[in-house]
């Protein structure tokens, strides 16, 4: 890539008129070694780079890689030899794999990634991220803004919590039932009475290794090939890599930023077709901060249940409310309809390590019988969840919220989000829509500004210069290279210290 003076995305935009699909993504796992492409893309990069298949692969050696004469891409703007590149594309020469014990002439087999997975993108651990981790290697410290994990930041799991599970941990040596606890359902069911979810009973609730793993498991139960869910833009991007992965379509509607990120409920129904299952929404959003108001959950229940559709609320972030305001689960709001409510203990008590989340049937369950079933046997298939951490949901839900003391006036999260929200709005080029809850921001950056193309990049560059981790807005499925988001879980002097470099890196950074 060195050579020809390519960058990945002129390899995107050859792959686009080639009729390839390819992603900067895939193309930074093929140049960090970690991936390999499978033949017809192999084909396309070979020709593009104009270098022998084998030897990209690093299978041949003997076999001269490169002409004398580097040919340029067509209809390649980027093909500049000022062009920058990104730090996974330093080498010019790809490794060579170790010498093969296969008797001579016979092909070594090589085993590929699932086709499945070329349409999956997940950057809040991805590229950007392996890169941080070699820079640690290499001895560098490195701030991570990219992941919302309270526990490096010095929030800690309520000392009633770790007690009580140290209490059970002898007690919780097997298997639960499937579903979960008793005890831990229970507490649920009465979480969800109280969040005032429609026809909700014991038998309704499912725990799971976190809302991850029943996110996956509830669209695998649903999804045929070719059925499409509506998914927010900006999303948390599991959503979509989920909808995929079960053989559905991932169709984004559009959150306004000008409308506080709201869901843009004309462009959610034209999106809607004879194929659509399904609206997921997430709220608090993740990762915009944005809470929904009544009058906005409203419009969404009246589309759904006009095309008939299911409703997934993630609502992961549901104790995470700032300002006075209050979280409606949208679900009470659909008594006639179908919905799958997700939460979980995660975020709320400082415990993503534990692994504990659940998810809610409610309203109408008439018309899904099938569908619970397929979630049973799914449910049944991975024996249970994590059972210590199962047994303190009792716990955590009832008494004392200690996450409550965090997000009024005078609390870490809250003086945080002042903080971050203030500071970025200073800074010349960036904007930022303040966060009701959660604790992320989703700042925009003038692309005219800073000749931002591509906002892999951006992040790489950032990284590399000022030591500062965080995620792309295109991580999150965002259309424009013009977003990223900034976890602001460190204390005021850290993420004082990361604006004002962040400033700096801005004053002078042209893509």
């Amino acid at each position: 890539m060195n050579a020809r003076h390519l960058r990945q995305v002129d390899i995107v935009r050859a792959a686009q008129a080639s009729g390839v699909k390819l992603g900067k993504s895939h193309i930074s796992q093929y140049v960090s070694g970690k991936t390999t492409p499978r033949a017809d893309t192999l084909r396309f990069l070979a020709d593009t780079l104009q270098v022998d298949e084998q030897w990209l692969l690093g299978h041949d050696r003997g076999r001269p890689g490169m002409p004398a004469q580097p040919k340029r891409v067509p209809d390649n703007p980027g093909g500049r030899a000022d062009a920058p590149r990104t730090p996974s594309s330093q080498a010019s020469a790809p490794q060579t794999t170790s010498p093969s014990h296969e008797p001579e002439g016979t092909p070594m087999r090589h085993f590929n990634k699932s086709t499945k997975l070329d349409n999956v993108l997940y950057d809040v651990r991805g590229p950007v991220v392996d890169e941080a981790a070699r820079m640690e290697q290499s001895g560098m410290h490195v701030l991570k803004l990219n992941i919302g994990n309270p526990a490096p930041f010095g929030f800690r799991t309520p000392d009633e919590v770790v007690y009580d599970m140290s209490r059970q941990l002898s007690d919780t040596e097997g298997y639960s039932a499937s579903k979960g606890l008793f005890s831990a359902r229970k507490a649920i069911m009465q979480y969800a009475q109280l969040k005032n979810l429609p026809n909700v009973g014991i038998e309704d609730i499912y725990t799971g290794n976190g809302v991850s793993e029943l996110i996956n498991l509830s669209l695998s139960a649903l999804l045929d090939n070719g059925d499409e869910v509506l998914v927010p833009s900006p999303d948390y991007p599991l959503w979509t890599a989920c909808v995929n992965l079960a053989g559905g379509t991932a169709v984004h509607y559009v959150c306004d930023e000008e409308s506080e990120w709201y869901p843009d409920i004309d462009d959610m129904r034209s999106k809607i077709t004879d194929r659509t299952v399904a609206i997921v929404l997430i709220n608090p959003n993740n990762p915009t901060g944005a809470l929904y108001p009544k009058e906005v959950l409203q419009q969404i229940v009246d589309l759904a249940r006009e095309h008939q559709l299911m409703i997934f609320s993630d609502e992961i972030y549901d104790r995470l409310v700032m300002d006075g305001l209050q979280h409606v689960s949208i679900a009470s709001m659909a008594p006639d309809l179908f919905c799958v409510t997700f939460s979980g203990l995660s975020k709320s008590h400082m415990i993503a390590g534990y692994r504990i989340g659940w998810m809610v049937l409610s309203g109408n369950k008439s018309i899904a019988k099938d569908y619970i079933e397929g979630i049973n046997m799914l449910t049944n298939m991975r024996i249970c969840s994590n059972v210590p951490a199962q047994s303190i949901v009792q716990t955590a839900l009832g008494g004392h919220q200690s996450v409550n003391d965090y997000i009024v006036p005078g609390g870490r999260l809250y003086e945080q989000r002042e903080y971050i929200y203030n500071a970025l709005n200073s800074i010349p080029g960036v904007t930022a829509v303040k966060p009701k809850a959660a604790f992320y921001i989703f700042p925009k950056l003038d692309v005219k500004k800073f000749n931002i193309t591509d906002d892999e990049q951006f992040a790489l560059d950032l990284l590399h210069d000022k030591r500062i981790l965080i995620t792309r807005g295109g991580g999150f499925n965002w259309h424009e290279p013009d977003h990223f988001r900034i976890v602001y879980l460190p204390r005021i002097e850290v993420l004082k210290d990361a604006t004002e470099k962040l400033t700096d890196f801005l004053s002078y950074y042209r893509q």
